[in-house]
């Protein structure tokens, strides 16, 4: 059995902390509001004195300025805070900096579920941070899901979550845009669902339409082949589109700023390679 101090009490932490308990250990919870706490010290958690009351924190913020504004002058001397609020990388390397200032270390991670799927068969998160000192808590922390070590940077646990999200939003809403469309010519969404689940099924599968596996060879090869697919087509496809949102009376804005990506990688020269080359706009803006 571990002591664990969750901090943040919102619903990803609550749960938690919920988790933890369930899980058989000993859990100290703060909330900047602690009236949220009452429901956990019904289920056995312990009101801790002050946010860093413990040897494990596990912070759970809406963002790394509420972990500085809860700590405060604190030392941390021997403390591990293990931090799965959002941030951006630079301000994740920074708060390492913060910790070890003041005596401790900091782990880094995102979690890739929502908080019902917290310690749920699937639920994993990406760590970064000394391996050491996460291996020293990988017990406690696998109540939570899965550990994906991804290195020592601090700042890679972020770099990896938002690149996970920028896949999940974007893909979801380009989904929403298909299923708006489909309805303009009356087709219910339940019609088109068996067609977008193979899609995403086929996107990250072995074969033809296997793209996630393809794209991440043609980017490490530096070399985007486009003699059977160019990107020129793709271009005027996307075009097309557009075209159809738009007499359709969808809103165009995500799509349109899609087809000038397409559309500038083409007018780069580019437009014979595959689709793949439009890394190359992305990385040099």
């Amino acid at each position: 059995m571990t002591q664990v101090t969750v901090v943040g009490l919102g619903p990803m932490g609550s749960t938690m902390a919920e988790t933890f308990l369930a899980a058989g250990h000993e859990v100290a919870v703060w909330n900047r509001t602690m009236s949220k706490a009452e429901p956990l010290v019904a289920k056995g958690a312990r009101r801790a004195a002050s946010a860093a009351d413990g040897e494990l924190l596990v912070v759970s913020q809406i963002g790394y300025q509420a972990m500085y504004d809860s700590l405060g002058d604190a030392r941390l001397d021997g403390t591990v805070v293990v931090n799965l609020s959002s941030g951006t990388p630079e301000e994740l390397r920074a708060a390492a900096r913060w910790v070890e200032g003041r005596g401790g270390v900091l782990v880094t991670a995102g979690i890739m579920v929502p908080p019902p799927g917290i310690g749920r068969p699937g639920a994993y998160a990406f760590y970064s941070g000394p391996k050491d000192v996460l291996d020293r808590h990988a017990a406690t922390l696998k109540a939570l899901g899965d550990i994906a070590y991804v290195g020592a940077d601090q700042g890679l646990a972020m770099t990896y979550y938002q690149a996970q999200l920028l896949v999940f939003w974007s893909s979801l809403t380009s989904y929403m845009h298909a299923m708006a469309l489909l309805s303009r010519s009356g087709v219910a969404p339940k019609e088109f669902l068996p067609y977008a689940k193979e899609l995403f099924t086929l996107l990250g599968g072995d074969g033809p339409m296997g793209f996630a596996g393809i794209l991440a060879a043609e980017v490490e090869a530096g070399h985007h082949p486009g003699e059977l697919n160019s990107l020129h087509m793709q271009a005027v496809g996307m075009g097309h589109a557009v075209h159809a949102l738009a007499d359709a009376g969808l809103e165009t804005t995500v799509p349109g700023a899609l087809r000038a990506l397409f559309e500038r990688a083409d007018a780069e020269g580019r437009g014979h390679e595959g689709l793949g080359t439009v890394i190359q706009s992305i990385m040099n803006p």
